[in-house]
């Protein structure tokens, strides 16, 4: 690898992962049938972000403690061989400490704001980060977010983008077995000019054989989104999603009029979060839909926590395993 190219991606890395973390609200597959798919619980590694950054290994060994499964990175850094590291880990050591516990990775949120940029598209850095979700043995590529700058200012034009770059993800990573990902927030769900949603652009856009969808439900639901009918709406293209549940005192929509048109870091800023099964989420109801999404794999998750953090994921993972599992 030449000088530049390393310098490039250490700078793509380093800058990806401080857009992941600052705004704290961004946050080969085993085959299993769709009905288990909540019997083993994944959590995704970005809601212990601080515990991870001081002391990754005993936050791991916590997380299996409690009796997850299985785990979806976040954070990958790229070093100046070229390489990703997680928290101070390497792959390597990365793979050691998961297997160490008796945990699997079958899916990480990888920030590439370059190659969803039009006008850009940079394939280096996901080229990097398809070989680092390969060596973890990881199915799934997800891109957690749109570029942050357009965040504001997306058109459906730029979904269209998107989806195209999503396919040529799916198609970069079909040699290694991982298909590409997108993981939603609200602003997918804003009405766009032509009165469409970047959602439904997306998805419509995508080849359904190598993109898939991760559906976070508290951000599907805090837009307003009836999540089981929309599940309905496209079977089969949402074998990840996100478990987390909206806070019953703070559980109005953040999405149509008097919203759409406002600054995303201002209505972040307004957004309360509690664990699963402690808030206004009928999830149950979805859980219903599972097959019909072709559920794989779902994943606890929490932005902000209030409680001690160890704590809140435990309670997240009783109430999956006690009341939607089996």
């Amino acid at each position: 690898m030449d000088t530049n190219r390393r310098t490039f991606l250490k700078q793509a890395g380093l800058g990806a992962a401080a857009a992941y973390l600052a705004p704290a609200w961004l946050s080969c597959t085993q085959q299993r049938k769709t009905a288990g798919a909540l019997t083993q619980i994944g959590l995704q590694l970005y809601t212990l972000r601080d515990q991870l950054a001081g002391d990754a290994r005993a936050t791991i060994a916590r997380v299996a403690e409690i009796g997850y499964d299985h785990v979806e990175t976040f954070g990958a850094e790229i070093g100046d061989d070229g390489k990703a590291d997680f928290w101070g880990l390497s792959v390597a050591e990365l793979k050691a400490v998961l297997a160490q516990h008796g945990l699997k990775t079958y899916s990480g949120h990888y920030v590439d704001n370059d190659f969803l940029t039009p006008g850009n598209g940079n394939e280096d850095l996901l080229k990097t980060y398809l070989d680092t979700a390969a060596e973890l043995g990881q199915g799934y590529l997800v891109f957690p977010v749109p570029p942050i700058p357009l965040i504001d200012a997306l058109t459906a034009d730029d979904y269209r983008y998107m989806a195209d770059q999503l396919n040529r993800a799916g198609e970069l990573g079909a040699a290694s077995g991982i298909k590409a990902g997108f993981h939603n927030h609200f602003w997918e769900f804003r009405t766009l000019a032509d009165g469409s949603t970047g959602m439904d652009i997306l998805l419509a856009h995508t080849d359904r054989d190598r993109v898939i969808f991760e559906l976070d439900l508290f951000w599907s639901e805090k837009s307003g989104v009836d999540s089981a009918a929309f599940l309905r709406k496209y079977p089969g293209r949402f074998p990840l999603w996100h478990l987390k549940d909206i806070d019953p005192d703070n559980a109005d929509t953040v999405t149509g009029p008097g919203y759409d048109d406002k600054p995303a870091m201002d209505i972040a800023a307004t957004i309360t979060y509690t664990e699963v099964g402690s808030g206004t989420i009928d999830f149950k109801a979805i859980v219903a839909e599972a097959q019909t999404a072709g559920l794989r794999y779902a994943f606890v998750e929490q932005d902000f926590i209030t409680i001690d953090p160890f704590e809140s994921i435990a309670k997240s993972y009783g109430y999956v395993t006690g009341e939607l599992s089996g």
